[in-house]
C-alpha cells in the first residue's frame, strides 16, 4: 500500500510540472516571433513524452496488479520462502535457487502467463528489474490473448 501512495504521490507531482511546463510553452508560443515559437514547441514536446511515459507505466503496473489479485485468488501466487540476510535483504543464492525452478517451469508452459509472472518475480527478487520487467510484459500479453 505505501508504493501504491507513494506511486501516486510522484505521479500527481509530475503531472503538476508537465501543466507548468506547458503553460510555459504555450506562453512562449504565444508570443509569435521564431525564436519563441521554437522554444515554445520545444518546451511543449518534454511535458508530452512525460504523459506518454506516465500513462504506459500506469497501464503497466495497472495490470500487472491485476494479474496478481487473479493468481492470487487462484493461490498461484509464489510463496516468499526466500533466505534473507540480517539486514532484510535476499540471499542472492537462494533468490537464484528459485529463479532456475521458475525458468524451467516457464519453458514447460511458454504460453502460460502464470509462469512468466512467477518468472518476474523471480528476475525482480534476483534483481535483475529489465528482465522481470519483460517477462511480467509477456505475462500481460498472454493474459490479453496477444
Amino acid at each position: 500500500m505505501r508504493a501504491k501512495i507513494t506511486y501516486f504521490a510522484l505521479a500527481a507531482v509530475l503531472v503538476v510540472y508537465f501543466v507548468l511546463a506547458g503553460s510555459r510553452g504555450y506562453f512562449l508560443i504565444r508570443e509569435g516571433t521564431v525564436l519563441t515559437v521554437t522554444f515554445g514547441v520545444a518546451v511543449l514536446i518534454l511535458p508530452a513524452i512525460g504523459v506518454w511515459f506516465l500513462w504506459h507505466t500506469t497501464q503497466f503496473a495497472r495490470k500487472a496488479d491485476a494479474l496478481s489479485a487473479k493468481l492470487e485468488a487462484e493461490g498461484g501466487l509464489p510463496v516468499d520462502d526466500l533466505v534473507r540476510t540480517p539486514s532484510g535483504r535476499i540471499d542472492r543464492d537462494s533468490a537464484d535457487e528459485v529463479f532456475a525452478r521458475r525458468r524451467a517451469e516457464t519453458e514447460d508452459a511458454p504460453d502460460d502467463w502464470r509462469s512468466w509472472f512467477r518468472l518476474a518475480i523471480a528476475y525482480y527478487d534476483a534483481r535483475d528489474t529489465p528482465r522481470a520487467r519483460k517477462a511480467m510484459q509477456r505475462a500481460i500479453a498472454l493474459h490479453e490473448g496477444r
